[in-house]
């Protein structure tokens, strides 16, 4: 614990009083509100407004989910379990991640966390020191960069390149080293852009990793939503010892409300991941560890019929925006279109809020996602297909000025 008399001047940032009202600690208090989340809550002001801006699925929940959640509550289990999982939750995801992502994981190495983003949490705060960097892609998903914020890490951006499939540099990436950096992360299925790597580009990214004792943070939350037919996976290409692998049940079984993440870990980073959920959430309630239970072991069909649905969306969507002329990425995995509106000066948070209140349509801005997305706009696939076209054909019309 910092002595007072050592600690920052808070003077010039508006820091109440000691014993006064408001957030005293300058690092939750700087932490920057979610851009996405303020155009979630702008549409709720607008009535009828096409929800295209949150990345839930619109599918419900598996009924045998549900109900397996019932059954567990009513036969008792409602009390606390393991800080890491219920055991047969955990051996459930091992063979999950054996047949699905192609590598040799172990009950031991795994711990079941409140979603994908406490896993997430878990691992950065597991890995880095304050002042350590963290390498973080960009476009982002921003709740990676909020993470390194909350734990005083330095997060630095390596570029996504749009001429390159929204992939990474690996030459790139080397010159952004120093003696500070912890951490690669990396996001296969992309959340904004739906880009997926390859096994060999994949393998280089590990590689790279391999050379500076790098960590990895694989957020593989939206693995079983790729349309390529192949889910790519860190662990399968490398058997490197510093991946941490995580993993989410929101996204590929409708499962949002659930929180309900995973992560795979070597046994010793996973012990301290352990030590560490218990003064956050001490463990995941258990009915909804017995509801993703059932979600593993019920009828796997449902995951298919989703997928297919978020493609046959991108496609159709995608369409509509390409032949008024707009820039559009075609998704090899998730369910989100990124769509370029460098022909207009303003940026993509104001393009945002004027789409919203010209065409009554709500769309994530681009900015949310880091620089590159300053004339970006992310679209969601997880609505429904009317909802998704007609709002598009309102952003084609809305940019059509600017189309071409």
């Amino acid at each position: 614990m910092t002595n007072s008399s050592n600690g920052p001047d808070r003077s010039s940032a508006g820091a109440p009083a000691a014993g006064g009202p408001g957030i005293s600690s300058l690092r939750a208090g700087t932490l920057q509100a979610s851009a996405i989340r303020e155009l979630f809550d702008a549409a709720q002001r607008v009535p009828g407004a096409l929800r295209l801006e949150v990345g839930e699925p619109n599918f419900p929940s598996p009924p045998w989910v549900i109900e397996a959640a019932h059954r567990a509550a009513r036969d008792g289990a409602t009390h606390y379990t393991p800080n890491t999982g219920i055991g047969e939750l955990r051996e459930a995801l091992a063979d999950k991640v054996r047949r699905v992502n192609g590598w040799q994981a172990r009950p031991e190495e795994c711990i079941v966390t409140a979603g994908g983003v406490q896993a997430l949490h878990l691992a950065l705060a597991a890995l880095l020191d304050p002042g350590d960097e963290v390498l973080l892609p960009d476009p982002l998903w921003p709740n990676f960069a909020m993470i390194a914020h909350l734990i005083s890490a330095r997060g630095v951006g390596y570029r996504l390149h749009p001429d390159a499939g929204f992939l990474p540099s690996v030459e790139e990436l080397e010159s952004l080293v120093t003696e500070r950096t912890r951490v690669i992360v990396v996001n296969f299925p992309s959340n904004p852009t739906g880009a997926c790597a390859t096994a060999a580009q994949l393998a280089e990214l590990v590689a790279f990793a391999r050379r500076h004792g790098l960590w990895m943070v694989a957020d593989e939350c939206y693995d079983e939503l790729t349309f390529t037919g192949e889910v790519v996976s860190a662990r399968a290409v490398d058997p490197y010892e510093r991946i941490v692998s995580v993993y989410t049940f929101s996204k590929t079984y409708a499962m949002t409300g659930w929180r309900v993440g995973y992560a795979f870990a070597p046994v010793e980073t996973l012990a301290v991941m352990g030590r560490m959920q218990e003064p956050l959430v001490s463990c995941v309630n258990a009915p909804a560890q017995y509801a993703a239970l059932a979600a593993l072991q019920g009828p796997q069909d449902v995951v298919a019929e989703m997928r297919d649905a978020y493609l046959r969306r991108a496609e159709a969507a995608r369409a509509v925006l390409v032949d008024a002329g707009i820039g559009v990425h075609r998704p090899d995995g998730a369910f989100y279109l990124w769509v370029d509106t460098s022909g207009d000066a303003r940026d993509s948070l104001r393009l945002a809020h004027d789409l919203l209140a010209a065409e009554a349509v709500a769309v994530a801005p681009g900015l949310a996602f880091g620089p590159s997305g300053a004339h970006r706009l992310r679209v969601s696939l997880a609505s429904s297909d009317e909802d998704l076209l007609e709002g598009c054909r309102r952003l084609a019309r809305f940019l059509g000025p600017i189309a071409g």
